[in-house]
């Protein structure tokens, strides 16, 4: 019997749109692109030009630090533009789709007889290192350490997240073979919902344990903390549910197919659902006639929560596997704003009466209350106020406004008594969210992460 941890800190967030579970049709588009500023942390170098073809599966870039660790295009078609900023900086490379999806092939390598090493190298040299990340400093992993584990989280528990059940139910082939891959190069912990059937509580060769509780135990960070907490001189690799099966198709068949189940969410959209994406997708195609209304909407890929903002004719995070509408909330004017006793407004704090009637017996005379959600910061920044609200949505046995004050002011000595090593942008989404003084806290831990990597290894 798995081991079972609960906890009561955390938030979820009520927020209307989640995709049904059903897959939709679209028309594969016929550009793509790579963004290097999405593999965070890497220095990349090219190796096609423009005008060259290539297969899906092919490299495009290498990292410079680590030339083994490729990055190779989702699709197979031609590099119609390499895009560069100033000091010829690489903002992005357009690949035109050729539509036939040839892949290149990779040489067998049995998992049963395989070595580390063998597995490390295959990884980097088929681009799929790029998704295995480690803590501390939440950057792609390095190759050179070894690390004490492996986590992977099989739920998802963001604002409209994918039901993983759904999305990878019939591809627990290739998720066995990811784990089997992973299990070669450390010893795999597997996060599973608690109190409901599941598909990964019968994975193989994995540490499997429960969670119970609001968002975030879902993250990897969270469960990495009350399992195996990364100290000083500790490594720890992380890889995302949907990712683990693209490991399991490479050793399965022989290919890069970066397919994924990307759920299209949120209150905008007129009808939430799943479609089949790759890596790097122009979504403007894919949201042609899907969007509610002719107000101003912000597009993000991912979650509102950790999500990245993209324009209309922007491109799918690598790492995405959701979008989410909602409106801009630029047109919108409410008379004394938080001063009114609204009733569509949601409250931690309870500072409306939206919450005093999410009780059982008043949905049952009213059903659930359909809140109004934009992008509004609903406020301006202030100095941080000694609350304690950052506690009660991060499980995490840290001292987050202390490590938060710490991160502002640079002292690297007190970030590392504090915790910053087993810590992620994703991790403090919630507390940034909470926030009364709205500080941006995913800015602030992201930008001290590298600070740290920088000046510490």
């Amino acid at each position: 019997m798995a081991n079972l941890i609960t906890t009561k800190r955390g938030l979820d967030i009520p927020v209307n749109g989640k995709a049904v579970e059903s897959i939709g049709t679209c028309t594969l588009p016929r550009e793509f692109a790579m963004i290097p500023d999405y593999y965070h942390g890497i220095t990349p170098k090219m190796v096609v030009k423009e005008g060259d073809v290539v297969k899906a599966g092919s490299p495009v870039f290498y990292d410079k630090q680590f030339p083994d660790t490729k990055f190779v295009s989702p699709v197979s078609g031609t590099i119609k533009a390499i895009n560069r900023g100033e000091r010829r900086k690489i903002m992005s490379i357009q690949i035109e789709n050729d539509g036939k999806m040839d892949f290149a092939s990779f040489d067998p390598l049995a998992l049963a007889g395989a070595s580390r090493e063998q597995i490390v190298l295959r990884l980097q040299q088929s681009g799929l290192w790029a998704y295995i990340k480690q803590r501390p400093y939440d950057v792609i992993a390095n190759p050179s350490v070894t690390p004490k584990a492996v986590f992977v989280s099989s739920f998802d528990t963001a604002p409209l997240a994918p039901n993983n059940d759904y999305v990878l139910g019939n591809q627990m082939a290739d998720f066995q073979a990811g784990i089997d891959a992973l299990a070669k190069i450390a010893p795999v912990h597997l996060g599973v919902r608690s109190g409901k059937k599941t598909p990964f509580s019968t994975v193989k060769n994995a540490i499997i344990t429960e969670y119970a509780g609001p968002h975030p135990v879902g993250n990897v960070g969270i469960q990495i903390n009350h399992i195996s907490p990364v100290n000083k001189g500790e490594t720890v690799y992380t890889v995302a549910a949907q990712d683990v099966v693209f490991i399991g198709r490479l050793f399965n068949k022989g290919i890069v197919d970066l397919t994924r189940t990307v759920a299209l969410t949120g209150p905008s959209v007129k009808a939430p659902q799943y479609f089949k994406l790759l890596p790097g997708v122009k979504v403007e195609e894919l949201l042609k006639d899907k969007i509610k209304g002719n107000a101003t909407h912000r597009i993000i890929s991912g979650n509102i929560l950790t999500g990245d903002k993209i324009p209309g004719n922007g491109y799918l995070d690598p790492y995405a596997t959701q979008i989410t509408i909602i409106e801009e909330g630029n047109e919108t004017h409410e008379l004394l704003g938080w001063g009114m006793p609204r009733i569509r407004r949601f409250s931690m704090s309870r500072a409306y009466l939206a919450p005093l009637l999410e009780t059982k017996l008043m949905r049952g005379v009213f059903g659930h209350i359909r809140y109004q959600w934009d992008a509004r910061l609903m406020g301006g920044r202030r100095a941080m106020i000694m609350s304690g609200e950052y506690d009660k949505v991060l499980p995490m046995d840290i001292y987050p406004e202390y490590l938060f004050k710490a991160m502002i002011t640079k002292d690297l000595d007190k970030m590392e008594a504090l915790g910053a090593y087993e810590i992620a942008p994703e991790d403090v989404a919630l507390c940034e969210f909470v926030c009364t003084s709205k500080l941006p806290l995913q800015q602030i831990v992201r930008e001290s992460l590298d600070l740290m990597k920088k000046e510490l290894e």
